[in-house]
């Protein structure tokens, strides 16, 4: 066990009894040894029961449990190993290893697998590590080790944590190779035999946002013969798969310049980009500026909120984004919208789109619901796992 020991107040370990992840610090009634951030320490109720081990860190988030239970042993080869292949043979089950036809998936989704502050992303035969807690940032070289020994033909592990570790925590964090290295050649994947461009050095998030993929998968089925608007495109996903569905013509806007330039690439893969243009641009600036009456607009903005205080912020702003889409829209269209912000819920954001529709002063239907694919599950035990969510509206 850990030499450092928390103790709840009483009261406080019921989350932990139904193996909730995470201890607030408002819930720890002493803090027993010497401990640093990312530390292991073990957990204990008001009479002394251990209830489980976990990273320590000062704030409101103290403790991230790894494990639970009386039995609860210090992470160790063995653990990494096992929690690793764990979730490599969920993603096996999911026909989504191993096949020339989908070889891009993520590995881990923090508290969906178990493993609180840790995601990674497989590209083909590179995997790419983000930790977003000093104590996953700190178990770098054993999560590498259990990647080689779980992940057939594995020849890269990519470190990219700068931007995600606490500051304070890893002060100078810089990204890099924890295995192999690139191999100076584009990086190509496939995604249900779509082929994508992907730069995760320098790329947004791990450089791909992967958990789009179903919800590329249904724009397809619709896309045959429409006119398409891609917003805040990235790296053109659903612009892709527009047009190798046979879209009459496809616009992608971002304001990055590089992300435009990555779109363009994935068009031109596709071989059909004569049907394709891209701009760089603000998407409210281009949707106001616009001409085009599109037949299917896809906004899928980044999180417009990140924290609780935010919140009002970001539904107003989902009002606005999706009132602009809804006046752009053709008569018949189909508005694909999304928001990636987990502190908004489904039902909120169902609201703000409502609320746009009001304001549009068009009638809509609700098509599907949507969310994030099985690759990103969410733990029973902790719901806030659940960040993204969708709807498909047919406007009037």
């Amino acid at each position: 066990m850990s030499a450092a020991i928390v103790t709840l107040k009483p009261g406080k370990d019921q989350s932990l009894r139904r193996r909730h992840p995470w201890v607030f610090s408002g819930a720890i009634a002493r803090l027993q040894g010497e401990v640093t951030e990312g530390e292991v320490v073990t957990v204990q109720a008001p009479n002394g029961e251990v209830l489980g081990v976990g990273h320590y860190a000062p704030g409101s988030i103290a403790v991230r449990m790894l494990d639970f239970g009386p039995e609860s042993r210090l992470p160790d080869a063995a653990f990494w190993e096992g929690r690793l292949r764990n979730a490599y043979q969920l993603r096996q089950g999911l026909g989504l290893t191993g096949t020339g036809n989908t070889n891009v998936y993520r590995l881990t989704h923090a508290e969906g697998d178990g493993l609180p502050g840790l995601i990674i992303d497989v590209y083909g035969d590179t995997a790419v590590v983000q930790a977003h807690s000093a104590g996953m940032y700190k178990a770098r070289p054993l999560i590498a080790e259990a990647l080689k020994a779980v992940i057939p033909g594995l020849r890269a592990i990519y470190d990219k944590s700068a931007e995600t570790v606490p500051a304070k925590a890893a002060p100078g964090a810089q990204n890099g190779y924890l295995f192999g290295g690139s191999s100076g050649q584009e990086h190509v994947v496939h995604e249900n035999g779509q082929p994508f461009a992907v730069d995760w050095e320098t790329g947004q998030k791990t450089g791909f946002f992967i958990d789009q993929r179903d919800n590329r998968s249904l724009l397809a089925r619709y896309a045959p013969g429409r006119r398409v608007l891609n917003t805040f495109c990235y790296t053109g996903g659903f612009s892709s798969y527009a047009l190798q569905a046979g879209a009459e013509l496809v616009h992608s806007v971002d304001s990055s310049k590089r992300a435009i330039e990555l779109t363009e690439r994935n068009a031109a893969l596709t071989g059909l980009e004569s049907r394709h243009a891209a701009y760089a641009e603000d998407v409210f600036s281009f949707m106001k500026n616009s001409q085009e009456q599109y037949d299917l607009i896809v906004l899928d903005p980044p999180a417009f909120a990140k924290h609780l205080s935010a919140r009002h912020n970001a539904l107003m702003g989902y009002k606005r984004l999706n009132a602009a889409g809804i006046r752009q829209i053709a008569p018949g269209g189909l508005l694909f919208t999304f928001s990636c912000s987990q502190v908004v819920s489904a039902e909120l954001f169902e609201g703000a789109v409502l609320a746009a529709a009001i304001e549009a002063g068009r009638p809509a239907r609700i098509l599907h619901r949507l969310t994030q694919p099985a690759d990103h599950p969410v733990s029973l035990f902790h719901p806030e796992g659940a960040y993204l969510k969708g709807l498909v509206l047919a406007v009037e």
